[in-house]
């Protein structure tokens, strides 16, 4: 009986292409966007990444010869995506890896804005992205594949009811009801749109937050502690 590794076996090389790919802070980071956010073209790429446009495009000349990024151009712009809808669920799991205490070095103590801050008009850190992961596991959002920048909304919204909110009232106005925000920390999303705008809200209204000394700091109030501990699995303020 011949040993398991196998350069011919089709899944392991698979795997191992794509740990290649992934293992370029740029091309991870771009993947991570497009997965969690949806479509992008090039210079809005770039922007998010903070890299040039001829620098990005190298990258992802590369992400798309590996079969993990496609383009559509129309007109003058290229607007890239993912090319598998089940790529973000991948990245999912090497985020939640990576942020495994067990598994990395000790780090500086946590502070409150690593816990809860504002993004824009909505809850970011760990607070943002456990409301997002709820939300999603109990069918109020579906998750995100790439494919489109706004997400669409699950068959059970009691999930949003519970954290003081009704879609079914919300007018979103010229903008999107909800989208995936990629979280800058924890590299998985976080919910954005009118809807994550509106549960910050009832998170304020409900004193489960309140607004920090800094710009964009979020304190998780004792009762919010209580609270959101056994709203949101796995969650804890301090």
């Amino acid at each position: 009986m011949g040993g398991l590794v196998d350069p011919g076996n089709a899944v392991q090389g698979a795997i191992v292409e794509l740990t290649r790919e992934l293992a370029d802070p740029v091309r991870l980071t771009a993947l991570q966007v497009l997965a969690a956010e949806g479509p992008h073209t090039m210079v809005q790429l770039a922007d998010v990444l903070g890299v040039t446009p001829p620098r990005l495009g190298n990258h992802l000349a590369r992400l798309r010869a590996a079969g993990l990024v496609t383009v559509q151009h129309t007109g003058r712009h290229a607007t890239y995506r993912v090319g598998r809808d089940d790529l973000l669920a991948v990245l999912t799991a090497l985020a939640r890896y990576a942020g495994n205490d067990a598994i990395t070095p000790p780090r500086p103590a946590e502070s409150t804005v690593d816990v809860a801050h504002t993004c824009y008009d909505h809850a970011a850190g760990r607070l943002g992205v456990a409301v997002f992961a709820m939300l999603v596991d109990r069918g109020a959002l579906r998750p995100p594949d790439g494919s489109a920048a706004g997400l669409t909304l699950g068959g059970d919204l009691s999930a949003f009811r519970d954290l003081g909110v009704d879609p079914a009232a919300v007018d979103p106005g010229r903008r999107r009801l909800a989208t995936a925000c990629l979280d800058r920390a924890h590299r998985v999303p976080h919910l954005g749109g009118v809807l994550g705008h509106e549960v910050l809200d009832a998170l304020l209204a409900g004193d489960l937050v309140r607004r920090g000394t800094g710009d964009r700091e979020l304190r998780v109030t004792p009762a919010g502690s209580r609270r959101l501990a056994a709203l949101l699995p796995g969650f804890r303020a301090a």
